[in-house]
């Protein structure tokens, strides 16, 4: 009989120490990993989303709320700003600025976020069109690909849109009807997750107009247009412009946010423009970078403490191990002599009980990696409803590596002093006293 089979008929002889090392492991590896995946994932988000994104100017209140309003849509928006008060930042030719996008915040469909903007959006997430064309009448939407998959929208899909971002029938609009005119490719980023359109449409919205066909001939064209607009673009581009300098005359209306790109990030007067802003105006200028770090410092107290409790459980459950061998070793010395006897070496002893650790922690790794999988792929179900973001609860994270060696260490090291007390068995005595 093989060493390893000779292990496994010795393990499972004692099915109850075997569950109990097993749900032991099982646990701290487990957490462990699954931390890990969550880590990984969201930070991956997070890096994503900043898209070259160098400073988000909004109204007064918590910059971090400010940063996750507006660049990851997770949290509700600080308030409006004026545009004639946000002039300076969306004109075109500001010296420090390379590209500024305005963003129009308040509605949603179906717990999606309804965006107002301009093409300058799509041009920060290198976002193309999959079908149909980019939204330019007012209540026209092109839609995230997520958006569309999830809610199976297409091109000519009609909806009325909700007050607030949760998906709340009774807080829907009576009027203005949205309609679906583009859907954009994939792009692994939150614009993926959001329904765009002209700040135009979000002000109609609330202006409760009783007239929105009148005022939305868009929404009477023919349904069999050809939507190929791709040789279009030099219009598109012009239309932003043009969608641009409208909403600069708007000066009473309001917008939420402002993405900012610096045109030199080294620039001594860049780098100093939040504290300007912060300083003499009236809007809040926050920096993503630093507002991240912050989140990320604050997350990591948690995510350690939670660790700890990982490492805790997988130490309680290497003593575990070493109790169960030391007690299988005392039980079985008769056993393990007359091996002796048969011709066994002391090293195949030794070998035997440092496979059974082996066998243990290898069980536990697979078990405990399956385990944090299938919870963290329960979990994505409860993130994804509540706000839209996918995560993949089967993803690598790259330290599944380290996390195996670290489990065969750990059985090993529990088994080690046992499989020590057997490579030194006393044949003699151990056979006298039976």
């Amino acid at each position: 009989m093989s060493l390893i089979k000779l292990a496994w008929k010795n393990i499972i002889h004692n099915p109850l120490n075997l569950l109990l090392n097993l749900i032991l492991l099982t646990l701290g590896i487990g957490l462990i990993n699954f931390i890990l995946s969550v880590n990984n994932q969201l930070k991956d988000k997070f890096d994503k989303n900043l898209a070259g994104i160098d400073l988000v100017i909004g109204a007064k209140g918590s910059p971090l709320q400010l940063i996750l309003s507006s660049m990851y849509h997770i949290d509700a928006p600080t308030g409006n700003i004026s545009i004639e008060e946000s002039k300076a930042f969306l004109r075109e030719g500001h010296p420090l600025i390379k590209r500024s996008v305005p963003l129009s915040m308040g509605d949603s469909y179906k717990g999606f976020r309804i965006i107002g903007t301009d093409y300058s959006m799509l041009e920060l997430y290198n976002a193309e069109l999959s079908e149909g064309k980019k939204w330019s009448g007012i209540y026209e939407v092109t839609a995230g690909f997520d958006v569309a998959r999830q809610l199976k929208l297409s091109i000519g899909s009609r909806f009325k849109s909700s007050h607030g971002f949760n998906d709340d029938e009774d807080l829907e609009h009576d009027h203005g009807t949205f309609k679906v005119v583009g859907i954009l490719n994939p792009t692994g980023s939150v614009i993926d997750q959001l329904l765009l359109c002209s700040s135009e449409s979000v002000w109609e919205v609330h202006d409760h107009s009783e007239h929105d066909k009148e005022e939305n001939p868009q929404l009477e064209t023919d349904e069999h247009e050809d939507h190929n607009h791709s040789e279009h673009d030099e219009k598109y581009d012009h239309q932003n412009d043009m969608s641009r300098q409208h909403l600069l005359e708007h000066s009473d209306k309001e917008i939420t946010s402002i993405l900012v790109q610096y045109t030199n990030r080294t620039n001594f007067q860049a780098l100093s423009m939040p504290r300007n802003i912060n300083q003499n105006t009236d809007l809040q200028a926050a920096s993503p970078a630093y507002e991240i770090n912050r989140l990320y410092d604050m997350m990591g107290t948690g995510t350690k403490a939670l660790q700890l409790i990982a490492i805790l459980i997988a130490i309680v459950s290497a003593i575990s191990i070493f109790v169960s061998l030391l007690n299988s070793l005392r039980q079985r010395k008769y056993e393990l002599s007359l091996l002796r006897v048969l011709g066994g070496k002391a090293r195949s002893l030794l070998s035997l009980i440092l496979t059974e650790g082996l066998i243990m922690s290898i069980l536990g790794f697979i078990l405990g990696m399956i385990t944090s999988h299938l919870a963290l792929s329960v979990l994505t179900g409860n993130l994804s409803e509540k706000y839209n973001y996918s995560f993949n609860a089967w993803t690598l994270h790259g330290l599944e590596a380290q996390l195996l060696i670290a489990s065969v260490f750990l059985g090993l090291f529990a088994a080690l002093i046992p499989a020590l007390l057997a490579y030194k068995t006393n044949i003699h005595k151990n056979l006298s006293e039976a």
